[in-house]
């Protein structure tokens, strides 16, 4: 079993290229958005239960994938590197896989302001996240966390062996899938 982590800030590319990546490979895509829209309609995901219900059906699929004779996964991930609990989610995440035998990858995006601003307003993404389709708040979001947290490394702080970091401000996703998939040979 292989997992991918792909992160990085808002709208930098994650699920786009995560899509790509499904499509050159035997991977299946499990974007963040999933369980967040799947739970919103009945509670916020900035509330208690929203985010409870969220980690629950996130952790639960976790399980069955890595005990799975499924080729592997990938998941988005917004990681805010300043934040103790988001490293120790994605600490207790990758051991679910590690300990049923699987490898885990570490993929970072970057992109220019500029650029993810108008990938935020892109049809691909606002047809696979109903909650970004309020584009004003969605905008505001996205500015207010580059102020808020740390939403990509530090050189040298992700310290595993399976981690590349990509500047995707003029690559396209299909570029940069295929990247992925020859650096880690998926």
């Amino acid at each position: 079993m292989k997992f991918v982590l792909i992160f990085g800030p808002q709208a930098v590319g994650k699920m786009t290229v995560g899509h790509e990546l499904d499509n050159i490979t035997d991977l299946k895509l499990f974007h963040n958005h999933m369980t967040i829209d799947l739970v919103n309609p009945f509670f916020d995901y900035g509330t208690k239960e929203g985010k409870r219900l969220v980690g629950l059906f996130r952790q639960e699929i976790f399980k069955s994938m890595a005990k799975s004779n499924q080729y592997g996964l990938i998941f988005t991930y917004v990681w805010a590197f300043d934040l103790k609990e988001d490293w120790d989610y994605v600490d207790q995440v990758c051991q679910i896989f590690e300990a049923e035998g699987g490898t885990v990858y570490f993929v970072e995006l970057e992109a220019d302001l500029e650029e993810r601003l108008e990938r935020n307003k892109s049809p691909h993404r606002l047809e696979h996240k109903p909650s970004k389709r309020n584009l004003e708040w969605s905008e505001q979001d996205l500015v207010q966390s580059m102020d808020q947290y740390r939403l990509n490394t530090n050189a040298g702080e992700i310290e595993r062996e399976n981690y590349i970091r990509i500047n995707n401000t003029h690559l396209s996703a299909t570029e940069v899938a295929q990247q992925i998939k020859e650096y880690f040979s998926l």
